[in-house]
This record gives C-alpha cells, structure tokens and sequence, in this order.
C-alpha cells in the first residue's frame, strides 16, 4: 500500500467528517469554538494513532469472534488515558468537553479504521492512516469551530476579530445546534460543488 496516499487521504479524499461522514455527534456538539474544536479532534487523533497501531499489532492471534470487543478495550484504555490527562492538566478544557471525552471510546471514526484499516494492514500503514484521518477530523473540527465562533461571538481563539458593534450583538444561532447543522451542510455543498467541478 502506498503510504504517501494513506497520509493524505484523510485530509480531503476520504475526510472523516466531510466525505465519510462519521464522528458527527462530537463534531456538531464541541464546535462552538475554536478551543473546543481543537481539544476533541488532538483528542480524538491521539487515541485513533494508538489504537490503529494496537489493533495492527494483534491482528494476528485476536480470534475473529471477539474483535470487535478486543477493539473496543483497546479503544477505551486510550480514551481513559485522555480523560485522566485532560482533567489533570487542562481542568478548563476537560470540564467544557465534558461528556464527550468518554464517548470518544463509540466514535465511529475511530471504531471504524479499525476494522476497515488497522485489522487489515502492517503497523506502519495503520500509523499513517491514524495520523491522516486525526488530522483530517481535526481539521474539520477545527474549520466549523473558526466559522461557528466567528459568527457567533465576534472571535477566534478568543480574540475579538469582528467590530464591537457585532460583538455586542452576534448571530448567536451560529454557536447554537441550529448552527452546527448549517455551517456542516454548507462546508458539505461547497466541498461537493468543488468535487463537481474537477
């Protein structure tokens, strides 16, 4: 397998959140900000990184009857390890993500590469391919939290960057779940109109 093709396919190709459309509950819950877009995908990318290099480990002698319980351990051992680090040393961050640092263990991004990936290629390639669809979550993530704070506060990483007038008054539909869902489908029409196009 080509592994310059396994980095890059997370990023546009076979975006988790854009193309694959996957891991939608964190991705419309935690993206009111830019903060929080960035906390849940490095998360998310950390524990999909090392179950993907588990998973191609023991890929061997895991009988086919229990893998994907085998998987799931393997999952939620990195998500508690997450869990206890975040609440430990970024207190502020943890306590906003709240509920969904656990639910990482049932997102199917990551429940997902390792069926369809890491159970079926070597250690490097399920390496690779944990780094690329982590990144391209995270970017995703990322990108609806830019515009979602943008519109809805006024800021980005908390800094004002639209006039006081808008901030004293913002689209707060935007940081609401209304505007998860718009600023989703609309990033979703563009990327498809461009697919389109080439």
């Amino acid at each position: 397998m080509d592994n310059m093709k396994v980095l890059t396919n997370g990023f546009i190709k076979e975006n988790p959140v854009f193309i694959l459309v996957l891991g939608m509950c964190p991705t419309l819950a935690v993206t009111s900000s830019v903060v929080n877009s960035l906390g849940m995908g490095l998360s998310t990318t950390f524990v999909l990184i090392c179950s993907n290099i588990i998973v191609a480990m023991i890929k061997g002698f895991t009988p086919a009857k229990i893998r994907i319980p085998v998987f799931i351990v393997v999952i939620a051992t990195f998500v508690t390890i997450v869990d206890m680090t975040m609440g430990a040393f970024m207190p502020a961050l943890h306590k906003s993500l709240g509920l969904f640092i656990p639910l990482i263990v049932v997102n199917c991004v990551i429940l997902g590469r390792a069926e369809a990936f890491a159970s079926k290629n070597n250690v490097l390639s399920s390496t690779l391919d944990g780094i690329s669809m982590g990144l391209g979550f995270t970017l995703a993530l990322s990108l609806i939290g830019a515009i979602r704070e943008v519109l809805g506060a006024g800021t980005l990483l908390g800094f004002a960057v639209l006039p006081k007038a808008y901030i004293e008054s913002p689209m707060l539909v935007a940081i609401l779940a209304p505007g998860a869902f718009i600023t989703v489908g609309f990033l979703m029409a563009i990327i498809n109109m461009m697919k389109k196009e080439k």
